[in-house]
């Protein structure tokens, strides 16, 4: 799993749960809609912790805070706190504005992943090749997984096949160096410009984004079907 021998600073994961979970039909939060018993988050961080994640900054309604820390009670790494704001990518800048202060050399080598905490069944492993992938120069990672339906494009009088072999459906966590994902926040701020993920922030500033290998068990629990696939994943010992 990650490497800690030799790395001083700590590995770092926002973990965006914020959102609602009205789509799953739950009454509750999303990152705290059970399975098997245990909140999603919950899951969510102890994978984290398992593929090399030293902290995690959870971004959460403070509203019924409670239910958040109460689901981290037992969490294998120190948790820090934040607020979400009106945008996923508010959310993470709220994350990172509670990161501790470091050194200007260790701050921007720092490796910052970001997470959905509906993607609850990550394999651990698959965090550890974000992490290496990082320590290894990249400025910005992303784990994908190959599209595996057939893809139409709207067009202007009907659409048009998009050739699948050369399409990657993009996961979370997403890791990055510290320095990188500041700048990005930093810059899109100041333009007052909303992009989907903080990949696409970190090519707003002119970096690369390095693609590896990510894990169909990362999908995300947003509807009731994926709800009953994650239930089995559980029952069969998967996750």
């Amino acid at each position: 799993m990650g490497e800690h021998i030799n790395n001083p600073v700590p590995v770092v994961a926002i973990v965006v749960a914020a959102g609602s979970g009205s789509r799953l039909g739950a009454e509750v939060p999303k990152a705290l809609v059970p399975v098997a018993g245990v909140p999603l988050l919950t899951r969510a961080v102890a994978q984290l912790a398992a593929g090399g994640v030293d902290e995690v900054v959870v971004v959460a309604p403070v509203e019924g805070r409670e239910a958040f820390v109460d689901a981290l009670a037992g969490a294998p790494v120190p948790v820090t706190w934040a607020d979400g704001g009106a945008e996923r990518q508010h959310s993470v800048a709220h994350g990172m504005g509670v990161l501790p202060d470091l050194p200007a050399a260790d701050a921007d080598a720092q490796v910052v992943l970001v997470h959905d905490a509906a993607r609850a069944f990550l394999p651990a492993d698959m965090v550890a090749r974000v992490i290496d992938a990082v320590r290894a120069g990249a400025d910005a990672v992303v784990p994908v997984v190959p599209v595996t339906d057939s893809v139409r494009e709207l067009v202007e009088d009907g659409s048009t096949v998009v050739d699948r072999a050369r399409l990657r459906a993009v996961q979370t966590p997403q890791g990055f160096r510290r320095g990188v994902l500041e700048e990005a926040h930093r810059v899109l701020a100041e333009s007052d410009t909303i992009v989907t993920d903080d990949a696409a922030a970190a090519e707003y500033i002119g970096c690369t984004v390095t693609l590896v290998e990510g894990s169909r068990d990362a999908f995300k629990v947003t509807e009731p079907l994926d709800r009953v696939l994650a239930e089995a994943l559980v029952a069969w010992g998967v996750s």
